[in-house]
């Protein structure tokens, strides 16, 4: 009951990042702009079944992760993200991104 709790969550958290997306677009080359590309391959992992929920619930939860750590990054420094975060946050995000493609690439269906 709870992981079916946790996927219309997740599933709605993706839908509300989709429709918001699609009205501002971030500027590119931005952590925003990535965040919402990796929301929109979840979304569309959801869709089309090649991601669980367990597996959207893990994501979701990883990118919320990397999100309150750049703001607490930002608390730090005034506003600002040093270039070291920068560095740490696109190394989460890169991780975030592999585990997104194995995660739809890998056999289990919904």
């Amino acid at each position: 009951m709870q992981l079916k709790n946790l996927a219309l969550t997740a599933t709605f958290c993706v839908a509300a990042t989709m429709a918001l997306g699609q009205t501002t677009a971030p500027p590119p080359g931005t952590s925003a702009q990535r965040n919402q590309r990796q929301q929109q391959r979840i979304g569309q992992g959801v869709h089309s079944g090649q991601l669980t929920s367990r597996e959207t619930g893990n994501l979701e939860n990883r990118e919320s992760s990397v999100h309150r750590e750049k703001q607490n990054m930002r608390a730090h420094d005034n506003g600002h993200l040093t270039a070291a975060d920068r560095a740490a946050i696109n190394k989460r995000q890169n991780h975030i991104s592999r585990s997104i493609y194995k995660d739809k690439h890998n056999a289990r269906q919904r």
